[in-house]
């Protein structure tokens, strides 16, 4: 029977963990002797500290001579796992100190494109159910640019943002809340507006002058773009509306943000079946955020609003 299956066979101590601390220590700055200040105690002392270690783990975790200080493949495996082990009790910490916490301060929610009426209700049962839960909180609700959000999220100067899902940032966690199809229009202004869709053309499709969302999509809408003109550019769903109601370009928008245009005639749907894409919203917070209570509050009633029948 392999001897490495029994490490710390029963369960960790403070006194495994203590240890662990001070393995952690040693790896991270490099030595024994380099770990004297940080530690508060003599090389000497740490020697007997990481002995006692490798002892109750049945394990040899470094080597340590004249070639310097060096991990074991065993001790590297541990390392890992140290950091593992210490995150996860950090963020147990942090979630019991959190229950219970009455909430304060700022609330603040940014979102990356201006909001259609349905998007303003959800919102606004949303911003109901903070205030109910937590009335004390002052809330702040914005639009910004998508990447100054995602800015003020890792610095976190925003507890939560609404973005659409088109690429993921390290540091950041990503939910998907919302979907929709989104669709290729022109408006009644435009030469398109009067043809069926058998007379329009691919070859048509490659020659108007379009619109870029200015940010990059996933690879289904990127397809969609190739077969276009790309000549102007709009970051956000009202801006964009606006280029193509100027009658001077065709471009992509959700169903929802056009309803009202497409039933009073001002905007029309442009090969239905063919050109369009999904379109996901994220909510989109930091991993690892200080205010945890804050997002999960967020986050729990979102689910409820965005993801009941």
């Amino acid at each position: 029977m392999n001897s490495k299956r029994s490490i710390i066979p029963k369960a960790v101590t403070e006194y495994d963990l203590r240890l662990l601390r001070i393995f952690r220590t040693v790896v991270e700055n490099g030595g024994f002797s380099a770990s004297e200040s940080e530690l508060g105690v003599t090389r000497s002392t740490i020697s007997v500290h990481m002995s006692n270690l490798e002892s109750r783990m049945k394990l040899k975790l470094c080597s340590r001579g004249r070639g310097g200080f060096a991990l074991t493949e065993d001790g590297q495996a541990i390392y890992h796992a140290c950091i593992e082990l210490f995150d996860s009790l950090n963020d147990f910490s942090r979630l019991v100190n959190n229950l219970g916490e009455e909430l304060s301060g700022e609330l603040i929610i940014l979102c990356a494109d201006q909001l259609d009426t349905r998007m303003q209700l959800k919102l606004a049962e949303v911003v109901k159910k903070i205030h109910k839960a937590q009335p004390q909180l002052h809330l702040v609700l914005d639009n910004e640019a998508l990447k100054h959000i995602e800015k003020c999220l890792l610095k976190e100067k925003a507890h939560i943002g609404l973005l659409p899902s088109y690429q993921q940032i390290e540091g950041l966690d990503y939910q998907t809340i919302y979907n929709e199809p989104i669709y290729l229009c022109c408006s009644h202004a435009h030469p398109f507006f009067q043809l069926k869709d058998d007379e329009i053309s691919l070859e048509m499709l490659t020659q108007t002058p379009a619109i870029h969302p200015g940010i990059d999509i996933d690879a289904e809408g990127r397809e969609q773009l190739k077969r276009l003109n790309l000549c102007a550019k709009a970051y956000q769903f009202d801006t964009r509306k606006t280029l193509i109601l100027s009658g001077c370009y065709i471009g992509y928008l959700p169903l929802s943000y056009i309803q009202q245009e497409l039933e009073a005639k001002q905007l029309k749907i442009i090969h239905r079946d063919s050109a369009c894409y999904q379109f996901n919203l994220s909510l989109v917070s930091k991993h690892n955020p200080r205010e945890t209570s804050k997002i999960e509050l967020l986050k729990a009633i979102f689910d409820e609003v965005f993801n009941r029948e």
